[in-house]
């Protein structure tokens, strides 16, 4: 694929439709970290470009040609700020799609430039902070709290493992928020290396955290991005010295290639609790993005349908293109993109989500999530190795999050 060849900072883009012009370019950035030792996604980027050469066989986003520049941040501040340099210098309209954990790097950079950010992965708090910022989920927060709804009721002790990092910081207090709405202790905080290649120590304090009380059946969640499927591997070896537990985690950091890849009905998921922003990736309304999957990205083996970030670009992607239709024949520019945004724009998803519509004073300002529009997740378990539905529809986790101690 064209997203081989590479740019400055490791760029890449995908042509449009011949005979475009500059005047009728519509031009974008999606980003997100490949081929590094912790969490990867290449299906993002892959997906962006696939998108592109599809809108682009079918007329264009509203006739005009979509160009989209990928780059690699590399899960490196520096680097994440140059993805962000790169896209002011390109004069892109929109960054879309995109992941990353250095918000603090890249963020600046673009709102200096006017730049909108549209259904970044939700990775970090300032994701939900930025007047620039346009997430299509809750991420980590609405997954989180969400989640420790759903343990509450059904777990002894709770063990949270997950990143010794600035953004793994932030995710305790939010599965407590949930956990607390149920009338259950917070988890016990255990941090672990991004990037460690074994998790023996870190399964077996786990463990013992979630045994400590014999009464109930404890629960381990384990939040730790690509590096979840290692600490299972160390969690399998290390569970039969102890009582039974139940594990939980949040798509993303499981996905359905996971449980397959750790022994489908027999994976130590089986039975596991795990939250998502939208519904289970064999849901009908994922047809119109597998269609396009089948059609301009067929054998390429980074873009996995069932990937929360793939599903998560799509979604950001369908906002653009209702963004530059509400633009009709004016300039489609950063200016304009954020402005339809701002004055009011209702997004519609095909029931991926709710209607989409951002206001900077949203019902969850005061815990500071003022951008954070979509509280909205779905609950999933692993059911004969595959992943099914856990009840129908959406939880709403508003309130929940309302009080959550976030600092």
């Amino acid at each position: 694929m064209a997203a081989g060849a590479s740019l400055a900072v490791g760029c890449g883009v995908v042509p449009g439709v011949a005979g475009g012009t500059a005047d009728d370019t519509v031009t974008v950035m999606t980003w997100a970290p490949q081929d590094t030792g912790a969490t990867n996604r290449p299906g993002m980027p892959a997906l962006a470009l696939a998108y592109a050469r599809w809108v682009n066989g079918h007329g264009g986003l509203s006739g005009r040609r979509l160009k989209v520049l990928t780059c690699n941040d590399h899960n490196d501040g520096v680097t994440a700020a140059k993805c962000a340099r790169r896209a002011v210098k390109e004069n892109v309209v929109a960054v879309v799609g995109s992941y990353s954990q250095h918000a603090d790097s890249f963020l600046p950079v673009l709102e200096g430039a006017g730049i909108p950010y549209i259904g970044g992965y939700g990775i970090t708090t300032r994701e939900f902070t930025s007047p620039l910022s346009y997430p299509v989920n809750g991420g980590q927060p609405a997954l989180l709290a969400g989640l420790g709804t759903a343990l509450a009721g059904a777990c002894g002790a709770v063990a949270m493992v997950r990143p010794d990092t600035i953004a793994g910081d932030q995710l305790p207090p939010l599965l407590d928020s949930g956990l607390t709405a149920g009338g259950h202790p917070d988890a016990t905080d255990q941090r672990a290396a991004e990037d460690a290649t074994e998790y023996g120590g870190q399964a077996d304090r786990a463990l013992r955290s979630a045994t400590a009380d014999a009464t109930a059946e404890g629960c381990v969640v384990p939040v730790l991005g690509d590096r979840t499927s290692t600490f299972m591997d160390s969690f399998r070896r290390a569970r039969d010295a102890w009582p039974e537990v139940r594990t939980a985690t949040v798509l993303g950091s499981v996905d359905q290639s996971t449980v397959n890849a750790t022994g489908g009905a027999s994976s130590p998921y089986e039975g596991s609790y795990v939250t998502s922003w939208y519904p289970v990736s064999t849901d009908p309304r994922w047809g119109p993005m597998k269609k396009v999957l089948k059609e301009k990205a067929f054998g390429d083996n980074r873009v996995d349908a069932a990937d929360a970030g793939v599903q998560t670009t799509w979604i950001a992607y369908t906002v653009l293109k209702k963004v530059v239709a509400s633009l009709g024949d004016g300039p489609v520019t950063a200016d304009t993109v954020s402005g339809a945004l701002d004055d009011g724009l209702e997004v519609g998803t095909g029931g991926l989500t709710p209607t989409l519509k951002w206001t900077f004073q949203s019902e969850l300002a005061a815990v500071g999530f003022p951008r954070l529009v979509n509280t909205d997740v779905t609950l999933q378990v692993v059911r004969e190795g595959r992943l099914v539905a856990a009840r129908k529809g959406f939880l709403d986790t508003t309130d929940t999050l309302r009080a959550a101690e976030v600092s």
